[in-house]
């Protein structure tokens, strides 16, 4: 069961994830029905990773159709702002995580949300942020 929350960050993986319907996918959709509008938040970052790799695996079309999908979701994108990104860049500068997952995690942090996840990259952070992996991949 995951932790008591108010907010959820779902990180790129967790929306691949949702997309492809890996193990995991029964998970995210439980949070979207549970918290609805609100309460699910994605990096403006996720979106166009989201975006990017569903471009290069499927094609233009494929991609946009899943960005209009992730629009029609009871989720709120959190955009960028000087202190986010500086919150980014001081998590960048403490851990080996990409540029885009420090950019999720210091959503998570500012909105004190639980952050969901397929990145074992995310670890590091468990002491600093709440953490609710779903399976990694092999």
């Amino acid at each position: 069961m995951p932790p008591a929350a108010e907010a959820w960050v779902l990180d790129t993986s967790a929306l691949l994830c949702y997309r492809e319907n890996e193990p995991g996918a029964a998970e995210v959709i439980r949070l979207l029905k549970a918290h609805g509008s609100g309460k699910i938040h994605v990096s403006f970052i996720s979106m166009m990773e989201c975006y990017y790799i569903v471009h290069q695996e499927q094609g233009e079309s494929e991609a946009g159709e899943f960005i209009t999908a992730l629009k029609q979701l009871p989720l709120h994108v959190v955009e960028s702002d000087e202190e986010l990104g500086l919150a980014a860049g001081r998590i960048k500068a403490s851990h080996r995580l990409s540029v885009a997952d420090a950019w999720v995690a210091a959503t998570a942090e500012r909105l004190g949300a639980v952050l969901v996840h397929k990145d074992p990259e995310f670890e590091p952070l468990k002491s600093s942020l709440r953490l609710h992996p779903l399976p990694y991949k092999n």
